[in-house]
Order: structure tokens, then C-alpha cells, then sequence
């Protein structure tokens, strides 16, 4: 059997999967929570501190504790690490290439754990550092899961798909995994990121994940590092 802090993290990630308390708003106290699992407040409180460690919950001293959210810009990048080799921050801007709704590969749907040929939506922007094209963004997402998504809603977005996914979902994205090689651009990248065919460039296909481990997104990055490089931290 599970440890107790871990069974009371379960029902406090289930209670957030239900969407009884959403992001940028918070949970009950310490003395709630243990009253209402029946357990002592340290071990909600080890429960918690899991929880924020995962990035899932924030504390605000003060406050209390905040379910975490991508209302703000600074936490909508953490998972974009590309760095201009100036150390300068840029602005980042994007331009909506295509929407479009597409029956879903072997690849994908085993990424996304969705019945093959399931319907998708398949999204490519062109993103740009002071209005330099540097990324070429291709999201694959579910129709279901995204039922009502819109062109329109994307470019509302501003850039900030994970925000407009909580926003207009109620889907938070926790964490993502990421395998990255160097790869080549073909006619059709090239003739977006206004280079040659043949350049060099960077591949970043990452799959984001939602509460339970359970996959949202997959995305494939094709990136100008000329000026740019890769930065991760390792804890």
C-alpha cells in the first residue's frame, strides 16, 4: 500500500482533474484538507509540498496555496528554452501557417495513446525573435479533447497555447518530455523560415502531459539556432 501522503496527493490531484478548484485559484487550508481526508496536517502537508514540487500547486506566503497556472508569459515559455546567443530577452511573436483537421498517424496516435486514424488538429505556426523567423511549430492535438477550437481562438492566443488550452478547456499542462536532433530543412520548412533547403536545423518533438501522465499534445519544433542554442537545467 501507498504511503498515506501519497494516497491524500492522489485525491488532491483527483479533486484538481474534476476541476473542483482551477488554476490561479486556491485550494482549501492545511486543517481543511486534513479534516476532510481524515488524516494528520502533516501529512497533507507532505502531500502538498509533492505536489508543489511537481509544479502542480503554488504556495504564496500570505495567501495560502494556488493551484499553478499559464495566465502569466514567464511560465507559458518554461518549456521553450531556446536563448538568443546575446543573453537579451526578445519578443516573441507567431504567425498561424494552417489549421486543419486530419485523421491521426501510427506515430501519433501511440504518442497521444488515441485510437488510430482518431481525429485531429494539426496547427502550424511560424514563430519569430524580432521579427526573424526562428521556429517552425507543428501541434497535433486531439478534436475531442479541443472540441470547439478554432482558427480564430488560435490566434487570439497571441503565442500562448498552453494559457488558451486553460483558459478555454480547463487543461493544464504539467511537464513534457522531449527528444532532440539535428536534422535538415526541406522545401517546404525552408521556403517558411526563409532559408536554403539543406540548412541545418534543430528538431525538437516534445509531448506534453496533463494531470495521471496522461498525454495532450505532441509538437514537432524545427529551429534556426545560427543565433539561438539550446539551454537546459539539471537538477
Amino acid at each position: 500500500m501507498n504511503p498515506l501522503y501519497i494516497q491524500v496527493k492522489k485525491q488532491i490531484t483527483e479533486s484538481l482533474v474534476n476541476a473542483e478548484w482551477v488554476p490561479g485559484k486556491s485550494i482549501p487550508s492545511e486543517i481543511e484538507l486534513a479534516n476532510r481526508y481524515k488524516v494528520s496536517q502533516g501529512t497533507v502537508r507532505k502531500a502538498i509540498d509533492d505536489l508543489v514540487a511537481d509544479k502542480i500547486l503554488i504556495r504564496m506566503q500570505g495567501k495560502g496555496t494556488f493551484v499553478s497556472t499559464h495566465n502569466e508569459e514567464n511560465i507559458q515559455l518554461r518549456f521553450l528554452r531556446l536563448t538568443s546567443n546575446t543573453g537579451f530577452k526578445e519578443k516573441l511573436n507567431n504567425k498561424l501557417v494552417s489549421f486543419e483537421k486530419e485523421k491521426a498517424n501510427m506515430q501519433i496516435a501511440k504518442a497521444l495513446d488515441i485510437n488510430p486514424s482518431s481525429t485531429l488538429f494539426s496547427i502550424k505556426r511560424l514563430l519569430t525573435f524580432n521579427e526573424k523567423p526562428l521556429i517552425l511549430d507543428c501541434i497535433k492535438i486531439s478534436s475531442i479533447v479541443f472540441k470547439g477550437l478554432t482558427p480564430e481562438k488560435v490566434i487570439e492566443s497571441n503565442g500562448l497555447m498552453y494559457r488558451m488550452y486553460e483558459t478555454s478547456f480547463g487543461i493544464q499542462m504539467l511537464h513534457a518530455d522531449e527528444k532532440i536532433k539535428a536534422t535538415l530543412a526541406n522545401k517546404s520548412s525552408s521556403s517558411l523560415l526563409n532559408v536554403s533547403e539543406g540548412t541545418p536545423l534543430l528538431s525538437i518533438e516534445r509531448l506534453s502531459y496533463t494531470f495521471d501522465h496522461r498525454p495532450i499534445e505532441w509538437r514537432l519544433g524545427l529551429c534556426l539556432t545560427n543565433n539561438h542554442y539550446y539551454r537546459a537545467e539539471l537538477e
